[in-house]
This record gives structure tokens, C-alpha cells and sequence, in this order.
């Protein structure tokens, strides 16, 4: 079991400051070149969005392959930390409060003045913001490897440039870089997302929520926390869940999300009576563990997508302002229905145009296709 971080105390700024710019006293071996083949202890500056930190496992992986002693642990959001919880890359996780977009100086001094004695001998920063940087920067920690951008230049000092948004590799591979020099080749193959889960949680949640665990369950995801341009309509899911009710009878369906999500999924349960929703009523984890039970997923691009993927279980992913080639589900049990329309991708988060043809004129029946193969197989 992970330890939680301990709470963090009041601290005061450190007195000496070393020619690098960042407080504390050790200086780190490398500062362009790379990473010292004695480093022991890392920390992961943990992306914001849950399908950002399973794109970045990746890399933790490749930090293992070529550090084999090294230990990590990671800083991250509290919504984020059940997902990094499960990856066995991952030691200890910091899990913090820090509102996303938000600055709160003191809060990172706090979580700094914490982590200060920890040892670290290097912190990658995965978030592009400034704000990120600030908190390794603050600790001490001798490496502070990231991509430049938002001014933050002077507090990393193994610099990746990072190019604009449309000359990017795969979120993946943007990652993955980050394990090597600036500028290095990656490895042709990189390890897929994979999350761990005890084989006994699936059944203990379903017992809690009251789902039949001799029945297959078919899982929605019809949310996508960066907004209604990733949402593939309500209408479309209940038209789905329709068909399956007729092809499929002995099944059961549930909506999961958050509880930002709920609205739209009870729009579903309300044209398609055979789907249950359970969006905010279940936490993260129940949710993994549910998906890990399920003979199919349906999903919004978003970070259950990316959770359905690392557990392998069969999904269909639907995309509509954002481009499956970037941020695809990487598994080959997944499918993609994507239109790219002239219009898409446009990366919204609402529609520009005001019509929202990238999703609403992806058909229940076009999908349907898909998981109907994906039902069969797993009957």
C-alpha cells in the first residue's frame, strides 16, 4: 500500500542560494546532457488531467528501464492520484489541493518546504505551466528536467523545447522524451499505459452498487471534463443503449463519470431505461474497477477512455474536436470512430461553428458496428 503524503507545516525561505538559481545546496551533475547514471530518487511532477497522467506512464516506465534502482514518486492532484496509485512505477504519491489554473504560492511553498529533505536527485515537471516548475525549483531539487515554455526557463535546467501544438509527437511520445537527453532518439517500442488492480475489487464494487456480476456489463463514459466538444450527444448514447437492449437483453449498462457528469448520463437513463447511472456516485477507483469487469466500453475521449485502454479491456472511442492520432487509446482492442470532418480537429472545448457535426453526425448505428463484434467475442 502507497503512503499518503504526510501533512505539509509552515516553512520559511531558505537563506543560501546556489549560482543555479534554485534554493537548497546541491548542484546538479548534468546540466544539459542528460541525467546522472547514480540518480536513486526522482520525483514525477504529475500531469492535471487523468488521461494526461495514464499517456505519461510511458515514461515512468522508460525512468525504470533505465534507472533500475531509481525510486519515484509523484506530486498530484487529488482526482489524479487514484489512477497513479495503481501503476507500479509509482512509490509514494503526494497528493495535493492545488487548484488547477491557480497559483497558490503558498500552498507549492508548503509542499516544497516538505519535500526539501526528501532527497530527490532530479523532479520531472510534466505540466507545461510555470506553476508546476515552481515547486521543485522551491525544494531544491538539484535536476529539473521539463519542456520550456510560460517563462519558466530559469527554473528547469535539462530544457526539451517544445514545439507548437500542431508539430507535437503523440502525447505519449512527448512524454516519453522526457527520459532522455534533449533532442535524443526514442525507442521504436515504447511500453503501453498499464494500471494494476486487485482481481477481487470488480466484484466487491459491483456487490456495492448491486450489479449481477454473472451478467455482462457494458460501460458508458459519456462525460469529458474539458467540455461539450468531446461529448458525443446524449440522444446518440440512449440510441445505443437501445440497440444493444435488443440484440443484446441479457446485459447490463452503466454510466460512469463524475459528477459533473451525471446530468448528461440521467439525459441518457431517460430515453434508455436499461442504462443505470451512476456518474459521481462512485469514486475513481470504483470506477476503474468496474471498467476492469466490463465486456465493453463505450467512450468520449477522455481520461476513462484512457483508464478502459490500460486495463485492456475492449472499447470504442469516439472523437470529435480533438485528434485521435495525438491522444489515441493505446490498445488493440480499441476502436476509433472519428469523422474528421473539414472542421476537425479544432481542439475546442465548445463548438465554434455552433453545430457540433463532428459528433452529431457520428451514428448510434456506426458504433453499434463496433461493440457489437466486441460483444460476441466476449459473450
Amino acid at each position: 500500500m502507497r503512503r499518503p503524503s504526510r501533512a505539509v507545516s509552515p516553512c520559511c525561505f531558505p537563506r543560501n542560494r546556489p549560482a543555479s538559481g534554485a534554493p537548497g545546496k546541491r548542484r546538479p551533475k548534468r546540466f544539459l546532457t542528460g541525467i546522472s547514471d547514480s540518480m536513486r530518487r526522482a520525483l514525477i511532477i504529475a500531469p492535471n488531467w487523468i488521461g494526461d497522467a495514464l499517456m505519461a506512464q510511458p515514461l515512468f516506465a522508460l525512468i525504470k528501464r533505465l534507472h533500475p534502482r531509481i525510486v519515484l514518486d509523484a506530486v498530484a492532484p487529488a482526482w489524479v492520484a487514484p489512477v497513479l496509485a495503481r501503476m507500479p512505477e509509482i512509490r509514494e504519491i503526494h497528493s495535493t489541493d492545488l487548484g488547477h489554473g491557480k497559483l497558490q504560492l503558498w500552498q507549492r511553498w508548503q509542499l516544497a518546504s516538505d519535500l526539501r529533505d526528501a532527497g530527490y536527485d532530479a523532479a520531472y515537471v510534466l505540466p507545461n505551466s510555470l506553476k508546476s516548475a515552481l515547486v521543485p525549483w522551491l525544494a531544491g531539487i538539484p535536476l529539473r528536467i521539463g519542456y520550456t515554455g510560460e517563462s519558466r526557463y530559469m527554473l528547469l535546467n535539462v530544457r526539451h523545447p517544445n514545439p507548437p501544438r500542431g508539430e507535437r509527437a503523440p502525447m505519449v511520445a512527448h512524454y516519453a522524451a522526457l527520459a532522455y537527453a534533449p533532442g535524443a532518439k526514442l525507442p521504436a517500442d515504447l511500453p503501453p499505459p498499464r494500471l494494476e488492480i486487485d482481481l477481487n475489487e470488480p466484484v466487491r464494487v459491483s456487490h456495492r452498487f448491486n450489479l449481477d456480476t454473472r451478467v455482462p456489463l457494458i460501460a458508458f463514459c459519456p462525460g469529458a471534463e474539458y467540455g461539450p466538444a468531446k461529448r458525443w450527444p446524449p440522444e446518440h448514447f440512449a440510441a445505443l443503449a437501445r440497440m444493444i437492449g435488443q440484440s443484446f437483453p441479457y446485459t447490463q449498462i452503466v454510466a460512469l463519470g463524475s459528477p459533473k457528469d451525471s446530468t448528461v448520463a440521467q439525459a441518457i437513463a431517460d430515453r434508455a431505461p436499461n442504462v443505470r447511472n451512476l456518474c459521481g456516485q462512485t469514486s475513481l477507483s470504483e470506477a476503474c474497477a468496474l471498467i476492469t469487469r466490463a465486456s465493453a466500453v463505450v467512450t468520449n475521449d477522455s481520461g476513462l477512455m484512457h483508464v478502459a485502454s490500460a486495463l485492456r479491456r475492449p472499447l470504442v472511442a469516439l472523437y470529435g474536436s480533438t485528434d485521435p492520432r495525438h491522444t489515441p487509446p493505446l490498445s488493440e482492442l480499441a476502436k476509433v470512430q472519428w469523422l474528421h470532418l473539414e472542421c476537425s480537429p479544432c481542439f475546442a472545448r465548445e463548438c465554434p461553428l455552433g453545430h457540433l457535426n463532428c459528433l452529431r453526425e457520428l451514428s448510434a448505428e456506426q458504433v453499434f458496428g463496433d461493440l457489437r463484434g466486441m460483444l460476441i467475442a466476449n459473450r
